[in-house]
């Protein structure tokens, strides 16, 4: 069973090509080290999209509000750079801020969730009645709150894996555990959430 919990992309900002894209992330970040704004600039365009569309599902589709947090990610990341260590890439360090962002803005468990396995399997109607759209509105803003309540790690991993597109490994790493109690964390929790969205219907 897969979990597709809508989000749409037409609010998102448009993918943005630059110049110098081909340069590898290490090397924007020993450049921007070394005081090359551009390098920022290039880093920035390259992830941003990705960004602020993890913290658009994470408020609930709130368009201002993960603009908002998106500039704050990006103005802690540059401030933490040095803590930096390349365990893991560049997006999945930005990911944890921007999560750690979010949490610190709700100041209690609420969020958001967009996965690929388990709970409810559901594909938007091509042109929904209001009812249907209403409706479709409420069992998502209910798997929100379930993914929220979710006890961390639990929620962290659920919501860096499906919503800030983190891979299986990259978690891993970022975390210092295996691949396999990466595994264990989305399964755990996924079968969590079931539970609720069964409760709740």
């Amino acid at each position: 069973m897969r979990i597709t919990v809508a989000m749409t992309d037409s609010a998102a900002p448009p993918p943005v090509a630059r110049p110098g894209q081909e340069r590898s992330e290490r090397d924007l970040l020993r450049a921007f080290a070394s005081g090359d704004r551009s390098a920022a600039d290039d880093l920035v365009h390259r992830t941003y999209r990705k960004t602020w569309a993890s913290l658009y599902r994470l408020t609930g589709g709130d368009v201002d509000l993960a603009a908002d947090l998106c500039q704050d990610t990006y103005r802690k990341a540059w401030a933490s750079l040095p803590s930096f260590d390349g365990r893991a890439q560049f997006s999945t360090w930005l990911y944890r801020i921007a999560y750690t962002t979010f949490l610190n803005h709700i100041r209690r468990p609420r969020r958001v969730v967009a996965m690929d396995e388990g709970v409810v399997e559901r594909m938007p109607a091509p042109n929904p009645s209001p009812e249907t759209a209403a409706q479709q509105a409420e069992q998502d803003e209910e798997l929100r709150r379930a993914v929220l309540d979710l006890p961390d790690p639990l929620r962290e991993t659920i919501s860096a894996r499906f919503w800030g597109e983190v891979s299986v490994r990259e978690l891993a790493a970022a975390d210092g555990i295996s691949e396999v109690a990466v595994r264990k964390r989305v399964r755990k929790a996924l079968s969590i959430l079931k539970a609720e969205m069964e409760v709740a219907s």
